[in-house]
């Protein structure tokens, strides 16, 4: 079925880790952005589910659609590129754009609910817990890269925790710089 929905073979492992990484690293940063941006302006908390929300499904769309227009561009370019423009053109990693879309869109989901559950949860203090949370997730999804890679699961997991916080950290500096504004 999902085959039939996405176009090729299910089977390719590792074959959209990046898709996987990249939705699944901006889904954590941009929703603990959110998060972030609300505790440091010192916000309602309940604000933080709304915000999030939306900005799980709407953002994780769009990084999903541009991967798809990326990549349906470049297909396009190598056709019009070829003498002739005929005949038919595959992505040279051979990833369709609709599963690109797709697995970006799912990672980035999926990895992105980590700075909201303990808003969703009741958890106290909540913030507090969305940070851990936050850094958990970052170690967790770097660390899973070692399942494809020869890389070890402790340095994979530690890159991505770092650099995934310092963008994390940047947020909440901008929150709390414009705590006054609203």
């Amino acid at each position: 079925m999902i085959e039939r929905i996405l176009g090729d073979d299910v089977d390719d492992s590792g074959k959209y880790l990046a898709e996987v990484i990249y939705g699944a690293n901006d889904g954590i940063v941009t929703t603990f952005a959110v998060v972030a941006g609300v505790a440091g302006a010192a916000l309602n908390p309940s604000i933080v589910l709304v915000l999030g929300a939306a900005n799980l499904f709407a953002d994780g769309f769009s990084m999903g659609m541009s991967n798809y227009l990326s990549r349906r561009s470049e297909m396009d370019y190598q056709r019009s590129a070829r003498k002739g423009g005929s005949g038919p053109v595959g992505h040279p990693d051979g990833k369709s754009p609709r599963r690109t879309a797709f697995v970006t869109f799912a990672g980035f989901v999926v990895a992105g609910w980590a700075p909201l559950l303990p808003y969703v949860f009741g958890f106290a203090p909540a913030f507090r817990f969305s940070v851990l949370f936050t850094g958990l997730a970052f170690f967790g999804v770097g660390a899973s890269r070692s399942l494809v890679t020869d890389r070890r699961w402790l340095v994979n997991g530690g890159e991505m925790f770092a650099v995934g916080m310092a963008a994390a950290t940047v947020a909440f500096v901008v929150g709390t710089l414009l705590k006054g504004v609203a």
